[in-house]
């Protein structure tokens, strides 16, 4: 079988109830799978070995260029193409005919990166419904950067790129998605969001480097970035118009977990600039 002329990049960190399962689904199908780990305390990265992945020890200095971009400036250069997952992410078989067509069947790739949806799971259930993300995971190195903000003295994202996406012109979007399903306990999710909170609502007390992010998101991202009552707008987006209800139990403990986030940003905004002003 004639293997896609992709790299995968996996950035890991203690990824060890999750990371066989996303090395195994692109294993057999693409050039390389690197996993980049940053100093894991648990099994990540023999796992990750045992599955036919190169492990590649990462360490940042506190610095642009941040993970992400420094995988695109220094792994497996040869290559250009780079499908970024999660290690609690996963590719499928239709993914994965979906990018043979591009990539194999005589067609000339253009774009510089491919918007990737994902195929949300929470709380242990796939969502059909409600809040959908969709993640510029594929991408030309030698056409996209990631954008270098002034957020180096935010909290709450340290290594990682924050919420916004690498620059890219053309940008196609593909149909299947990545399912990005967290084998770990859901006080994980609530940990993650706990710290992007903190960096979220430093930019809001900085609209400057808030603007430059905001033009490195998703249309979606772009208005709802603008968007008044962001806890509200959240849960009635996902919840309603977007029939999150149909998902039971899980698409309403999703749209609350979403609507709950977007209030913590606001409480810590308006706590940081009380005491920037006292």
């Amino acid at each position: 079988m004639t293997r896609l002329p992709i790299v995968v990049a996996i950035p890991t960190k203690n990824e060890a109830a999750n990371i066989t399962g996303a090395v195994r689904s692109v294993a057999a199908h693409v050039e390389a799978v690197v996993v980049v780990d940053s100093d894991s305390t648990d099994d990540t990265r023999a796992l990750a070995k045992a599955e036919g992945a190169e492990v590649v020890p990462y360490t940042w200095d506190g610095k642009y260029p941040k993970k992400k971009q420094w995988i695109l400036d220094h792994v497996r250069t040869d290559t250009d193409w780079v499908l970024f997952l999660d290690g609690d992410e996963t590719v499928g078989g239709e993914l994965l005919a979906e990018l043979r067509r591009i990539f194999l069947d005589g067609r000339q790739v253009r774009p510089a990166a491919f918007d990737i949806p994902l195929g949300y799971w929470f709380a242990g259930r796939r969502l059909r419904h409600g809040h959908t993300i969709v993640k510029r995971a594929l991408v030309d190195r030698s056409r996209v950067r990631f954008p270098e903000p002034d957020d180096l003295a935010a909290p709450g994202m340290g290594e990682q790129e924050g919420h916004y996406q690498p620059l890219a012109d053309p940008v196609f979007r593909l149909r299947a998605p990545i399912e990005h399903r967290d084998l770990d306990p859901v006080g994980t999710w609530f940990e993650r969001h706990n710290r992007y909170a903190d960096w979220e609502a430093w930019l809001e007390t900085h609209p400057e480097a808030r603007e430059e992010i905001r033009t490195a998101k998703t249309r979606q991202g772009q208005l709802f970035h603008r968007a008044p009552l962001k806890p509200l707008l959240s849960f009635g987006w996902a919840y309603v118009a977007r029939r999150g209800f149909l998902d039971g139990r899980a698409g309403l403990d999703y749209a609350l977990a979403m609507s709950f986030y977007r209030w913590q940003i606001g409480v810590r905004a308006r706590e940081m600039r009380r005491d920037t002003d006292t």
